[in-house]
């Protein structure tokens, strides 16, 4: 099982916009695109002493590397650029892609 995380940081004040947003439009457009098999979205409990907002980690698992790399090719630029046209400057975000073992 291949998982694609995205982890993102979100200034606090748009953090409720931003929460809802994502579970009610972002994930499941994301879902909908049919290469994905499940999501998950967690919240990071522990913090550098440093940083500022909320953090989240949202995981996808899709069942092979070429599924998410048609994901990354057809549909990540239009999600990823409406997500910035709503939020931009008020978010960051980095991706990494695992392989469950």
């Amino acid at each position: 099982m291949i998982i694609y995380n995205v982890t993102i940081n979100v200034e606090t004040a748009i953090h409720d916009e931003w929460l809802t947003w994502m579970k009610t439009v972002h994930i499941p457009d994301v879902m909908s695109k049919g290469l994905f098999v499940g999501s998950k979205m967690m919240k990071l409990l522990t913090t550098q002493d440093d940083e500022t907002g909320v953090t989240y980690a949202i995981q996808y698992s899709c069942e092979s590397l070429q599924k998410y790399e048609l994901y990354q090719k057809e549909f990540a630029p239009a999600l990823q650029a409406e997500t910035q046209r709503l939020f931009a400057g008020k978010f960051v975000a980095f991706r990494t892609l695992l392989e469950e073992i």
